[in-house]
């Protein structure tokens, strides 16, 4: 699925407090590509480094992992929309085609994807792939960006 991806950064984060710099070295190639797609077991880290992510593009709201609504909505500081999906409980691509998954894809805006797995055939053709790696034990992380 992620073959043709370049890989774009590679950061080992030994704690928390590693985050808000790794994030700020994902938010560089998000000037670029608007679609991130979030790969790693559960408990890696996906929504906290979105949460990170839009605390750093200056969100106001309660960002959180949309597993039950699928999707949620956040404005950045700029005025720009984001758009967080979890696809974490779906069964099959037809529940992401009902939220609207591609008008949303196709909108320009920042659309921050977890279990992208689930939907591989609504994918974008270019996207930002980010692989979280947790150690066996700890806070330490493993994140490597891709761009596909």
């Amino acid at each position: 699925m992620y073959n043709t991806a370049v890989e774009k950064a590679h950061i080992e984060m030994s704690s928390l407090a590693d985050l808000p710099a790794a994030a700020s070295v994902l938010l560089e190639e998000v000037r670029e590509e608007p679609i991130v797609l979030f790969e790693g077991p559960m408990g890696a880290g996906k929504t906290t480094l979105i949460k990170e992510l839009c605390r750093q593009l200056g969100v106001k709201d309660n960002v959180s992992s949309p597993t039950f609504a699928l999707v949620n909505e956040y404005e950045a500081e700029t005025g720009k929309l984001i758009y967080h999906f979890d696809f974490y409980r779906i069964n099959d691509e037809r529940e992401a085609l009902d939220v609207g998954a591609l008008e949303y894809f196709d909108s320009g805006s920042l659309c921050l994807i977890e279990w992208p797995s689930l939907i591989p055939n609504l994918l974008p053709d270019h996207y930002l792939l980010v692989l979280l790696q947790p150690a066996a034990e700890g806070e330490a992380r493993t994140m490597i960006i891709k761009k596909v």
